[in-house]
Protein backbone atom coordinates (compact mmCIF):
# COMPACT_ATOMS: atom_id res chain seq x y z
CA UNK A 1 0.00 0.00 0.00
CA UNK A 2 1.53 3.73 -0.95
CA UNK A 3 2.12 5.81 1.27
CA UNK A 4 0.15 9.62 1.48
CA UNK A 5 2.77 12.09 1.08
CA UNK A 6 1.53 15.41 2.19
CA UNK A 7 2.26 18.23 -0.28
CA UNK A 8 3.01 22.13 0.58
CA UNK A 9 0.12 23.10 -1.72
CA UNK A 10 -2.36 20.98 0.43
CA UNK A 11 -1.57 23.63 3.28
CA UNK A 12 -1.97 26.96 1.12
CA UNK A 13 -5.55 28.79 2.11
CA UNK A 14 -8.29 29.30 -0.55
CA UNK A 15 -8.89 31.89 -2.05
CA UNK A 16 -11.56 34.16 -0.78
CA UNK A 17 -13.94 35.81 -2.72
CA UNK A 18 -15.61 38.56 -1.06
CA UNK A 19 -18.93 38.80 -3.36
CA UNK A 20 -19.23 35.01 -3.75
CA UNK A 21 -19.08 34.98 0.16
CA UNK A 22 -21.84 37.08 0.47
CA UNK A 23 -23.88 35.89 -1.88
CA UNK A 24 -26.79 33.57 -0.62
CA UNK A 25 -27.02 29.88 -2.16
CA UNK A 26 -30.64 29.28 -2.22
CA UNK A 27 -33.37 31.65 -3.35
CA UNK A 28 -35.18 34.10 -0.97
CA UNK A 29 -38.95 32.94 -0.15
CA UNK A 30 -41.43 34.14 2.42
CA UNK A 31 -42.89 32.32 4.53
CA UNK A 32 -46.07 31.40 2.28
CA UNK A 33 -44.07 30.11 -0.44
CA UNK A 34 -42.02 27.94 1.95
CA UNK A 35 -44.91 27.01 3.45
CA UNK A 36 -46.15 25.82 0.11
CA UNK A 37 -43.16 24.45 -0.91
CA UNK A 38 -43.37 22.18 2.01
CA UNK A 39 -47.36 21.43 1.29
CA UNK A 40 -46.55 20.08 -2.54
CA UNK A 41 -43.82 17.94 -1.09
CA UNK A 42 -46.98 16.03 0.88
CA UNK A 43 -48.11 13.32 -1.62
CA UNK A 44 -51.47 12.51 0.59
CA UNK A 45 -51.94 16.20 1.21
CA UNK A 46 -51.87 16.81 -2.63
CA UNK A 47 -54.44 13.58 -3.33
CA UNK A 48 -56.41 15.56 -0.87
CA UNK A 49 -56.43 18.20 -2.82
CA UNK A 50 -57.49 16.88 -6.35
CA UNK A 51 -60.44 15.13 -4.48
CA UNK A 52 -61.78 18.14 -3.19
CA UNK A 53 -61.51 19.63 -6.82
CA UNK A 54 -63.28 16.48 -8.38
CA UNK A 55 -66.10 16.65 -6.26
CA UNK A 56 -66.41 20.65 -6.99
CA UNK A 57 -66.29 19.42 -10.50
CA UNK A 58 -68.96 17.09 -10.39
CA UNK A 59 -71.12 18.87 -7.65
CA UNK A 60 -71.87 21.49 -10.47
CA UNK A 61 -71.25 20.03 -13.82
CA UNK A 62 -72.93 16.12 -12.78
CA UNK A 63 -76.49 16.52 -13.93
CA UNK A 64 -75.33 17.81 -17.08
CA UNK A 65 -73.26 14.70 -17.42
CA UNK A 66 -76.05 12.44 -16.56
CA UNK A 67 -78.25 14.00 -18.50
CA UNK A 68 -81.18 13.44 -15.83
CA UNK A 69 -82.22 15.49 -12.76
CA UNK A 70 -82.93 15.66 -9.87
CA UNK A 71 -86.23 16.12 -9.07
CA UNK A 72 -88.23 13.89 -11.61
CA UNK A 73 -90.15 11.36 -10.03
CA UNK A 74 -90.39 8.14 -12.49
CA UNK A 75 -92.38 5.62 -10.82
CA UNK A 76 -92.20 3.23 -13.86
CA UNK A 77 -88.46 3.08 -13.20
CA UNK A 78 -88.28 3.11 -9.30
CA UNK A 79 -85.62 1.23 -7.46
CA UNK A 80 -83.68 0.61 -10.52
CA UNK A 81 -79.87 -1.26 -9.63
CA UNK A 82 -77.20 0.64 -11.23
CA UNK A 83 -77.25 0.25 -15.30
CA UNK A 84 -75.54 2.35 -18.55
CA UNK A 85 -78.92 4.51 -18.35
CA UNK A 86 -78.55 5.19 -14.54
CA UNK A 87 -75.16 4.83 -13.17
CA UNK A 88 -76.02 5.07 -9.76
CA UNK A 89 -79.70 3.50 -9.84
CA UNK A 90 -82.61 5.27 -9.31
CA UNK A 91 -84.77 5.59 -5.54
CA UNK A 92 -88.16 4.74 -4.65
CA UNK A 93 -89.33 7.74 -6.48
CA UNK A 94 -87.69 6.43 -10.05
CA UNK A 95 -85.08 9.68 -9.67
CA UNK A 96 -81.77 9.26 -11.23
CA UNK A 97 -78.77 8.53 -7.86
CA UNK A 98 -76.43 10.01 -10.24
CA UNK A 99 -78.24 13.62 -10.70
CA UNK A 100 -79.38 13.49 -6.92
CA UNK A 101 -75.61 12.44 -5.54
CA UNK A 102 -73.68 15.35 -7.27
CA UNK A 103 -76.69 18.04 -6.64
CA UNK A 104 -76.59 16.67 -2.82
CA UNK A 105 -72.91 17.44 -2.95
CA UNK A 106 -73.48 21.00 -4.04
CA UNK A 107 -75.81 21.76 -1.01
CA UNK A 108 -73.64 19.51 1.59
CA UNK A 109 -70.05 21.43 0.07
CA UNK A 110 -71.84 24.48 0.17
CA UNK A 111 -73.18 24.12 4.01
CA UNK A 112 -69.89 23.03 5.11
CA UNK A 113 -67.98 26.35 3.43
CA UNK A 114 -70.43 28.66 4.67
CA UNK A 115 -70.71 27.02 8.31
CA UNK A 116 -66.75 27.60 7.99
CA UNK A 117 -66.46 30.44 6.86
CA UNK A 118 -68.97 32.36 9.24
CA UNK A 119 -67.43 30.40 12.05
CA UNK A 120 -64.12 32.07 10.52
CA UNK A 121 -65.05 35.66 10.73
CA UNK A 122 -66.78 35.45 14.27
CA UNK A 123 -64.16 33.49 15.87
CA UNK A 124 -61.68 35.47 14.51
CA UNK A 125 -63.25 39.01 15.71
CA UNK A 126 -64.48 37.52 18.99
CA UNK A 127 -61.10 35.84 19.85
CA UNK A 128 -58.74 38.84 18.51
CA UNK A 129 -60.54 40.78 20.97
CA UNK A 130 -61.05 38.81 23.77
CA UNK A 131 -56.80 38.25 23.55
CA UNK A 132 -55.59 41.22 23.16
CA UNK A 133 -57.46 43.29 25.88
CA UNK A 134 -57.94 40.39 28.47
CA UNK A 135 -59.37 41.71 31.50
CA UNK A 136 -62.70 41.63 32.38
CA UNK A 137 -63.32 41.96 28.38
CA UNK A 138 -61.58 38.25 28.51
CA UNK A 139 -63.51 37.11 31.37
CA UNK A 140 -66.86 38.04 29.79
CA UNK A 141 -67.07 37.83 26.45
CA UNK A 142 -65.29 34.15 26.71
CA UNK A 143 -68.07 33.61 29.69
CA UNK A 144 -70.56 34.24 27.01
CA UNK A 145 -68.76 31.60 24.73
CA UNK A 146 -68.67 29.15 27.55
CA UNK A 147 -72.57 29.64 27.96
CA UNK A 148 -73.09 28.80 24.29
CA UNK A 149 -70.82 26.24 24.01
CA UNK A 150 -73.02 24.63 27.20
CA UNK A 151 -76.21 25.12 25.19
CA UNK A 152 -77.52 21.35 23.58
CA UNK A 153 -77.21 21.79 20.04
CA UNK A 154 -80.28 19.69 19.04
CA UNK A 155 -82.16 22.18 21.11
CA UNK A 156 -80.78 25.46 18.95
CA UNK A 157 -81.84 23.30 15.85
CA UNK A 158 -85.49 22.92 16.54
CA UNK A 159 -85.86 26.18 18.12
CA UNK A 160 -84.64 27.66 14.97
CA UNK A 161 -86.81 25.53 12.58
CA UNK A 162 -89.74 26.95 14.84
CA UNK A 163 -88.93 30.25 14.35
CA UNK A 164 -87.39 30.27 10.49
CA UNK A 165 -88.79 27.23 8.90
CA UNK A 166 -86.35 24.26 7.82
CA UNK A 167 -84.45 25.21 4.87
CA UNK A 168 -80.95 25.53 4.04
CA UNK A 169 -79.81 28.66 5.97
CA UNK A 170 -81.94 27.52 8.63
CA UNK A 171 -79.12 24.50 9.03
CA UNK A 172 -75.84 27.21 8.68
CA UNK A 173 -77.00 29.74 11.04
CA UNK A 174 -77.37 26.72 13.16
CA UNK A 175 -74.04 25.49 13.13
CA UNK A 176 -72.87 28.61 13.18
CA UNK A 177 -74.34 29.43 16.21
CA UNK A 178 -72.02 27.58 18.59
CA UNK A 179 -69.49 26.74 15.62
CA UNK A 180 -67.10 29.78 16.27
CA UNK A 181 -66.70 29.20 19.69
CA UNK A 182 -63.47 26.53 19.16
CA UNK A 183 -61.89 29.32 16.60
CA UNK A 184 -62.62 32.36 19.10
CA UNK A 185 -60.67 30.19 21.67
CA UNK A 186 -57.48 29.13 19.44
CA UNK A 187 -57.27 33.04 18.20
CA UNK A 188 -57.57 34.09 21.43
CA UNK A 189 -54.58 32.18 22.80
CA UNK A 190 -52.65 32.99 19.59
CA UNK A 191 -53.60 36.75 19.96
CA UNK A 192 -52.37 36.66 24.02
CA UNK A 193 -48.98 35.33 22.66
CA UNK A 194 -48.30 38.09 20.39
CA UNK A 195 -49.50 40.91 21.90
CA UNK A 196 -46.62 41.05 24.18
CA UNK A 197 -44.10 40.74 20.86
CA UNK A 198 -41.62 43.68 20.24
CA UNK A 199 -43.50 44.74 17.09
CA UNK A 200 -47.12 45.27 18.66
CA UNK A 201 -45.01 47.09 21.60
CA UNK A 202 -43.34 49.14 18.95
CA UNK A 203 -46.68 49.94 16.70
CA UNK A 204 -48.17 50.66 19.83
CA UNK A 205 -45.55 52.90 21.29
CA UNK A 206 -45.73 55.17 17.34
CA UNK A 207 -49.26 55.52 18.37
CA UNK A 208 -50.95 53.03 15.86
CA UNK A 209 -55.01 52.36 17.04
CA UNK A 210 -56.29 48.56 18.39
CA UNK A 211 -57.90 48.22 15.01
CA UNK A 212 -55.15 48.60 13.15
CA UNK A 213 -52.40 46.37 15.31
CA UNK A 214 -55.25 43.63 15.16
CA UNK A 215 -55.63 43.94 11.68
CA UNK A 216 -52.03 44.79 10.48
CA UNK A 217 -49.74 42.81 13.64
CA UNK A 218 -52.17 40.06 15.06
CA UNK A 219 -54.84 38.88 12.78
CA UNK A 220 -52.30 38.10 9.83
CA UNK A 221 -49.80 36.03 12.70
CA UNK A 222 -52.23 33.45 13.46
CA UNK A 223 -52.79 32.65 9.83
CA UNK A 224 -51.32 29.19 9.88
CA UNK A 225 -53.66 27.72 12.92
CA UNK A 226 -56.51 29.47 11.81
CA UNK A 227 -56.09 28.07 8.15
CA UNK A 228 -55.88 24.54 10.01
CA UNK A 229 -58.79 24.72 12.00
CA UNK A 230 -60.98 26.13 9.04
CA UNK A 231 -59.88 23.49 6.77
CA UNK A 232 -60.96 21.17 9.89
CA UNK A 233 -64.07 22.85 10.47
CA UNK A 234 -65.63 21.97 7.02
CA UNK A 235 -65.81 18.27 7.27
CA UNK A 236 -67.55 18.84 10.75
CA UNK A 237 -69.97 20.91 9.32
CA UNK A 238 -70.76 18.49 6.46
CA UNK A 239 -71.11 15.57 8.96
CA UNK A 240 -73.11 17.53 11.05
CA UNK A 241 -75.73 18.13 8.06
CA UNK A 242 -75.83 14.52 7.44
CA UNK A 243 -76.15 14.20 10.61
CA UNK A 244 -79.46 16.68 11.22
CA UNK A 245 -80.63 15.29 7.38
CA UNK A 246 -81.07 11.50 8.91
CA UNK A 247 -82.81 13.21 11.81
CA UNK A 248 -85.20 14.57 9.45
CA UNK A 249 -83.80 17.98 10.16
CA UNK A 250 -82.14 18.92 7.25
CA UNK A 251 -82.84 20.69 3.91
CA UNK A 252 -86.41 20.41 2.74
CA UNK A 253 -87.78 18.41 -0.56
CA UNK A 254 -87.29 18.35 -3.72
CA UNK A 255 -84.05 19.24 -2.70
CA UNK A 256 -81.26 17.12 -1.62
CA UNK A 257 -78.05 16.63 0.24
CA UNK A 258 -75.64 13.59 1.48
CA UNK A 259 -77.99 13.40 4.25
CA UNK A 260 -81.17 13.07 3.34
CA UNK A 261 -80.29 10.42 0.60
CA UNK A 262 -78.72 8.47 3.28
CA UNK A 263 -82.02 8.82 5.21
CA UNK A 264 -84.22 8.32 2.12
CA UNK A 265 -82.03 5.14 1.96
CA UNK A 266 -82.30 3.43 5.11
CA UNK A 267 -85.54 1.63 5.27
CA UNK A 268 -84.58 -0.49 2.57
CA UNK A 269 -80.67 -0.91 3.30
CA UNK A 270 -80.86 -4.97 3.24
CA UNK A 271 -82.90 -4.67 -0.25
CA UNK A 272 -81.25 -1.91 -1.99
CA UNK A 273 -77.82 -1.28 -0.24
CA UNK A 274 -76.65 0.44 -3.75
CA UNK A 275 -78.92 3.60 -2.80
CA UNK A 276 -76.91 4.51 0.10
CA UNK A 277 -73.77 3.30 -0.20
CA UNK A 278 -73.10 6.44 -2.79
CA UNK A 279 -73.42 8.72 -0.54
CA UNK A 280 -72.41 7.74 2.24
CA UNK A 281 -69.38 6.95 0.26
CA UNK A 282 -68.28 10.09 -0.58
CA UNK A 283 -69.35 11.87 2.63
CA UNK A 284 -66.26 9.21 3.66
CA UNK A 285 -64.50 10.28 1.06
CA UNK A 286 -64.92 14.19 1.54
CA UNK A 287 -64.28 14.31 5.43
CA UNK A 288 -60.92 12.43 4.81
CA UNK A 289 -59.76 14.66 2.08
CA UNK A 290 -60.60 17.71 4.13
CA UNK A 291 -58.82 16.11 6.79
CA UNK A 292 -55.64 15.24 5.17
CA UNK A 293 -55.59 18.68 3.55
CA UNK A 294 -55.93 20.06 7.39
CA UNK A 295 -52.91 17.63 8.79
CA UNK A 296 -50.98 18.40 5.90
CA UNK A 297 -51.67 22.42 6.07
CA UNK A 298 -50.82 22.01 9.50
CA UNK A 299 -47.30 20.32 9.32
CA UNK A 300 -46.59 22.89 6.13
CA UNK A 301 -47.39 25.89 8.56
CA UNK A 302 -45.44 24.58 11.52
CA UNK A 303 -42.09 26.39 11.97
CA UNK A 304 -40.40 23.76 13.43
CA UNK A 305 -40.65 21.65 10.42
CA UNK A 306 -39.19 23.76 8.18
CA UNK A 307 -35.69 22.66 7.24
Amino acid sequence: MAEFELKQADFEPLQKNEADAERIGGPSRTFLQDAWRRFKQNKLAMFGIVVIVILAFLSIFGSMISGHNYYTNDLVNANKPPSVEHWFGTDNLGRDLFARTWYGARISLFIGLMAALLDLVIGVLWGAISGYFGGKVDEYMMRIADILSGVPYLLVVILLLVVMGQGLWTLIIAMTITGWINMARIVRGEVMRLRSEEYVMAARSLGASTSRILKKHLIPNTFGPVLVTLTLSIPTAIFTEAFLSYLGLGVPAPKASWGTMTSDALPALQYLPYQLFFPAFFICLTMLAFNIIGDGLRDALDPKERK
